[in-house]
């Protein structure tokens, strides 16, 4: 499987991990570490080393409760990044993790690869126009409600049933906006409890079936917290490990994580033991 995005080519032929770069001071993982560029840089040049094929820059934290920031507080933390990182590291994909039409363009104007909206097209269905036009690649996920409220007792039909048929529409919209490069996320933890992630998690097998490479980030969130005995954030890696490599054996292409090393490491280790996928 190959993606082809901003006029680079991705090769998912093998999993592939994302690291997470958040330039914000609020996220639940990282809040405040990298919010200078030189500290964003300098954690960009890290993953790179630790083996991220993408790197996701997002300037507005969406952990649940979050509040949202201004269109231009948002620009201030992201593009000063990618106008340095994107010609620095010639060899990355880099996606921007936005709902804002206004951020997504400027971030596509410094060279971003994909747009990575966790609406899901429902915040700015314009996303898909921008995308296509800049011949970049779109990543879609499903979640429910707004990150301040989502997981207030969020309901579904039947979860694994109504997060593939939102999925499959977007994706299906966005192709006929003119994306040619899709990718889905069913999205764990965002409007999700805990038995809905698990749910989900079970069923990345029947999402990989749509043919669009599916994104799983569970990496450090509240479910494996809970399954772990209430374990906190920052003890909670061999989980999001255990999770990430049962989604990989299930058909996903691509992992999200803070954890580069251990997640690229743990490709590696899927890889050796499945030669012939």
């Amino acid at each position: 499987m190959v993606l082809t995005a901003a006029g680079k080519t991705l090769d998912l032929t093998t999993p592939v991990v994302m690291g997470v770069l958040n330039v914000t001071p609020d996220s639940f993982a990282d809040g405040g570490r990298y919010s200078t560029v030189a500290s964003a840089i300098k954690r960009i040049e890290q993953m790179t080393g630790e083996g991220a094929a993408i790197i996701d820059v997002g300037g507005e934290s969406s952990r649940p409760g979050s509040d949202p920031v201004s269109l231009q507080e948002e620009l201030d933390r992201t593009i000063p990044v990618l106008e340095q990182a994107v010609k620095a590291y010639p060899g990355l994909f880099f996606s921007i993790d936005t709902t804002k039409f206004e951020v997504a363009r400027a971030a596509l104007d410094t060279g971003v690869h994909f747009i990575n909206d966790i609406s899901g097209l429902k915040k700015e269905p314009r996303l898909a126009e921008l995308a296509a036009g800049y011949e970049a690649g779109l990543i879609i996920m499903h979640s429910s409600g707004e990150p301040k409220t989502m997981q207030q007792n969020p309901v579904y039909g039947n979860v694994i049933d109504d997060v593939y048929t939102f999925l499959t529409d977007q994706a299906e919209y966005a192709r006929h906006k003119g994306v040619k490069s899709i990718i889905i996320d069913p999205g764990i933890g965002f409007g999700k409890k805990l038995e809905h992630n698990l749910a989900l998690l079970s069923s990345i097998g029947t999402f990989a079936l749509t043919g669009y490479p599916v994104l799983v980030g569970a990496s450090n969130k509240s479910m494996i917290g809970h399954l772990l005995d209430n374990r906190p954030v920052e003890k909670r890696l061999a989980g999001t490990l255990a999770v990430h490599y049962d989604a990989l054996t299930k058909g996903a292409k691509i992992i999200r994580v803070h954890d580069v090393r251990e997640a690229f490491d743990s490709i590696l280790i899927y890889n050796a033991l499945n030669p012939s996928l």
